[in-house]
């Protein structure tokens, strides 16, 4: 017979295996509890250059690649997905291409970029993929260089949809306009390209001339109320960007209607000029999947090791007073808070 005593610690020793059990079996739950990652894990850090945090389109691209990171990171209990974003406040490719050095240098495990102008980024983008750093890039692309993938549109054939609408708009005659942000912008040159190259199919339509500018409302309102004094005859803009549109400024210096315009992007910010015919179409553009693909490219590709295509693909929705509707609530869909609710209910 076992003895009382023996039993005894027979329980005893069962209770405290159990206890440990618990304690170990727990660690992760507890660790994740406590904000910190299980064992094991890893931490990828992405660092994140758009042209400027001052334009709203690259805010929501960054609110994209968070929320990725956040449903990677949930997926992969291994694996801790981490946003950096380091965007200067205004244009500028020698201050992106000093953040290229500087985020290898500080350790970072793969970058996404936007590039303010190609020949300034290729070399640092070619410097850091030679150190071992994967480089992406998105919205504006250093084709040329050693980067391993682009998202975004086909510019060119997005300056053609431009152009198209626009000479709908003016019944195929009179003069127009070009607004084009940024000089060394290869996406905004190809979208002038793209709208020069349409424009030649309307011989009653002529381009007065291609405009560039800061990419800011305040220089964009500027170079819009010069050229129109020069031109008062002008009955459209075609603009590869919405910089005018940022603010309240465009209603001082334009008469809703009367010189059509056709945009680029269609954020919240936009949407009253289209209600109130200053604006008669925007070419949308998902800017926050910019975040949310690109960051899912880079964790298939350095840490799935999937095959990543090197170019990707985004389509433009054509956004007018007919579809306003269905347009706001796709924007609230990803994310956008600011949308007025008349327009949800459209």
């Amino acid at each position: 017979m076992i003895s009382k005593l023996r039993i005894k610690k027979i329980i005893t020793l069962k209770i405290l295996l159990a206890s440990l059990v618990m304690i170990f079996g727990c660690k992760d739950v507890n660790d994740e509890q406590d904000g910190k990652r299980p064992e094991g894990s890893k931490t990828i850090k992405i660092t994140m250059i758009a042209k400027s945090s001052a334009n709203p389109v690259f805010l929501s691209a960054k609110t994209g690649a968070e929320k990725k990171a956040e449903d990677i990171s949930e997926k992969y209990s291994l694996l801790d997905v981490v946003i950096i974003w380091k965007t200067p406040d205004d244009e500028n490719a020698s201050e992106q291409a000093e953040i290229i050095r500087q985020a290898v240098k500080d350790g970072t495990d793969a970058i996404i970029v936007s590039c303010s102008d190609e020949d300034s980024l290729t070399k640092a983008i070619n410097d850091a993929v030679d150190k071992g750093v994967p480089v992406m890039t998105f919205d504006s692309d250093a084709p040329d260089s050693k980067r391993f993938a682009f998202y975004g549109p086909d510019d060119i054939e997005m300056g053609k949809k431009v152009m198209n609408e626009l000479a709908g708009l003016i019944n195929d005659k009179g003069e127009i306009a070009i607004l084009g942000g940024n000089p060394t912008a290869n996406n905004l040159l190809e979208r002038v390209t793209g709208i020069k190259q349409a424009a030649s199919e309307y011989p009653n339509i002529e381009i007065v001339g291609t405009f560039f500018h800061r990419e800011t409302e305040a220089d964009a309102i500027d170079v819009m109320k010069n050229v129109q004094e020069k031109y008062p005859d002008l009955k459209g803009w075609a603009m590869v960007g919405g910089w005018p549109m940022f603010g309240e400024k465009l209603k001082n210096i334009i008469e809703p209607g009367k010189i059509k315009i056709v945009a680029i992007d269609a954020l919240p910010v936009q949407l009253k000029y289209i209600e109130m015919n200053y604006v008669q179409v925007l070419l949308g553009q998902p800017t926050f999947k910019w975040g949310e693909v690109t960051v899912e490219a880079v964790i298939n590709k350095i840490y799935l090791k999937k095959k990543v295509d090197e170019i990707i693909r985004l389509n433009t929705i054509p956004v007018s007073i007919e579809n306003l509707g269905g347009w706001s609530r796709q924007l609230r869909a990803w994310g956008y808070k600011d949308i007025p609710e008349k327009y949800l209910v459209m």
